[in-house]
């Protein structure tokens, strides 16, 4: 995972800058994962780990409805990140380092819900290490607790293998920023360049570098019925507004 480490590390100062409006996305993701918890019984008085937190997109969101949300990340440059978005915005929000393989071990405790989002599973390159993942994530969740992720829609993408993704091309012209990402495939993982193009100050282009598998979702239900987890269910787009599926699943 120190190829993921560095992407993050890398990527921290300027990802907010894949969105429009950063702020506006944490209120809304978190919304709906609200609406998520809400429909599963669980209320906001709920402890939360964000299991790959990130700069806080979702783990911040969800503070900010008072939910009690403990953030890790393989990151520590995201992880610097957060905190200081933690502090301008008077959040509480502890912060662990921590690989998501590893949970027990260096964050511990027991959660009513935990999340995984932002295509994060897939950078795990097997299914060894993806099991190896869903049980550190049980061993943290506690029984009749929630986990919930997101990744890319790989049942569709495997069956044309895209090249690049659709760019985001935010700002009046002059001032734009645009955001997109290049995908060599190999099998069924792939290479990913992100790009961004900022012209907000002077032109300026950004380049960071991983490696993902394209998870398909049988796969991964797979796993989480027999690593601990039952009522295993997707929801796509259309159903939820988030921007790529959302498989949960309730501990046993």
């Amino acid at each position: 995972m120190d190829r993921v480490r560095s992407f993050y590390d890398g990527l921290a100062g300027e990802y907010d800058r894949l969105f429009a409006d950063w702020g506006e996305a944490t209120r809304r993701q978190a919304e709906v994962l609200d609406r998520i918890f809400a429909a599963h019984g669980f209320g906001r008085d709920g402890a939360v780990l964000d299991c790959a937190c990130g700069i806080g997109t979702q783990a911040l969101g969800l503070a900010a409805l008072g939910y009690r949300v403990t953030g890790s990340d393989i990151s520590p440059g995201a992880l610097a990140e957060a905190r200081e978005r933690a502090r301008d915005a008077g959040l509480p929000l502890e912060l662990r380092e921590a690989d998501f393989r590893r949970l027990p071990e260096l964050v511990g405790g027991s959660y009513d819900i935990v999340i995984a989002m932002d295509n994060a599973l897939p950078h795990l390159m097997s299914s060894a290490e993806l099991a190896k993942a869903v049980g550190s994530i049980a061993g943290v969740t506690r029984p009749g607790g929630l986990f919930a992720a997101s990744i890319r829609d790989y049942d569709a993408l495997l069956e044309t293998r895209p090249r690049c993704s659709t760019p985001y091309i935010n700002g009046p012209e002059g001032a734009r920023r645009i955001a997109f990402q290049t995908w060599d495939w190999a099998g069924e993982s792939y290479r990913l360049v992100q790009y961004i193009i900022d012209e907000t100050h002077g032109l300026t282009v950004s380049r960071h570098e991983c490696e993902y598998r394209a998870l398909r979702r049988a796969e991964l239900s797979r796993l989480l019925g027999s690593g601990g987890f039952g009522a295993v269910r997707w929801a796509m787009p259309e159903e939820t507004g988030y921007y790529q599926p959302i498989v949960t699943a309730i501990r046993e």
